[in-house]
């Protein structure tokens, strides 16, 4: 067992602690990466803030990338050296849903009070989301992980692991967008950037942008987005529609955990459209519709865990994207962190301005 350095919750809403903590070797199936940079997701800040509750003291953390530097039994395809990324994907494979070709929602999820980190004194220390990457070094499932470029850099690949593949993955995969089809994307934030990305990959005629900030209506245009709505305004929907053509959207990507924007989504559905829900209220949060109306006219609401990603599937056809220079990640990136600044990042991120912070390790 070995000491590394990791950045600790120790109370839920308080500034995480940079501490020692123990890790294990890896045992059956799983691997040892040492990570060169890990994103600041705002899931890990809702988890910290005790949104979703949880074991107390935690790691969070998961969008990372960096290189193995150990493997347990049974580990194949994968060896010492490989540069990946980690996911919080862990799959069991024989579940229903992974055989089924859904690893997002395995039915077989770790323990992550149970899993290879413990405190200094050897307590238990939850590895929040089967990652834990706000730490040097993580211990994973292999099926957690994927091969990346040895040149890709790190910052930008690790936000492969999350924002990346949530957006993208709810256009493509969740929503199966056809080409010539009307989006709006509620937020514009990293999620909603990547969901304007995926529905300009996929053929979108018009992507509608939602958002709080003639700033961030701007830079989704950067994105894709050919229109952008103020969410302040009194019925943003009606903004929305005047950009469409006078017609509602086949899909609404709600991005944010805001009831609010939960509750207005349907409101932006044409006749048979969908809203595909992304973004992950605290828990106990309810949102209300009128169901007579979404029933008569058609419509759905369809959940997306981490845009339906098959990662060994969907991820290297998004790094060639990117090598092709048609799915931007660089610019995803707001500012670069060490782990010591982790709790400026995280403060950075909460002020709505910051796309992706990112942390660096010096390897």
């Amino acid at each position: 067992m070995q000491t590394i350095k990791a950045a600790v919750c120790r109370e839920f809403g308080k500034p995480l602690v940079i501490e020692d903590i123990r890790l294990e070797a890896p045992g059956l199936g799983q691997v040892e990466v040492t990570l060169d940079a890990v994103a600041i997701c705002h899931s890990d800040i809702s988890y910290a803030e005790g949104g979703w509750g949880g074991h107390l003291p935690a790691v969070y953390g998961h969008e990372a990338a960096g290189r193995i530097t150990a493997t347990g039994p049974g580990v194949t395809g994968f060896a010492e050296g490989d540069t990946v990324v980690v996911t919080l994907i862990r799959a069991c494979g024989t579940c229903p849903n992974c055989a089924s070709g859904k690893p997002t929602i395995c039915e077989n999820p770790a323990d992550g009070v149970k899993g290879p980190i413990t405190t200094a004194d050897g307590e238990p220390l939850l590895q929040a989301m089967a990652c834990g990457a706000f730490a040097e070094k993580v211990v994973v499932d292999h099926s957690q992980i994927v091969k990346i470029p040895e040149a890709m850099p790190r910052d930008a690949a690790c936000l492969l692991s999350c924002g990346v593949i949530t957006g993208v993955g709810a256009a493509v995969n969740a929503a199966q967008l056809r080409a010539g089809q009307d989006v709006v994307v509620i937020g514009a934030g990293g999620v909603g950037l990547n969901a304007i990305q995926g529905a300009r990959i996929a053929g979108a005629r018009r992507i509608v942008a939602v958002d709080m900030t003639e700033e961030k209506l701007e830079i989704a245009k950067s994105f894709g987005a050919t229109d952008g709505v103020l969410a302040t305004d009194p019925k943003p929907w009606r903004a929305a529609y005047k950009a469409l053509g006078g017609r509602g959207a086949d899909v609404v990507m709600i991005t944010v955990g805001a009831v609010p924007a939960y509750n207005d989504a349907p409101r932006y559905l044409g006749w048979g459209g969908k809203a595909i829900m992304i973004g992950m209220p605290h828990s106990g949060s309810k949102a209300e519709y009128d169901a007579m109306g979404m029933s008569f006219q058609g419509q759905a609401l369809i959940g997306s865990k981490m845009g339906d990603t098959v990662i060994q599937r969907d991820i290297p056809w998004m790094i060639d994207l990117y090598e092709q220079g048609r799915l931007k990640l660089d610019e995803l990136i707001s500012g670069r962190w060490s782990l010591e600044q982790i709790n400026e990042a995280i403060a950075d991120t909460k002020t709505g301005s910051a796309k992706r912070n990112v942390i660096l390790f010096d390897s």
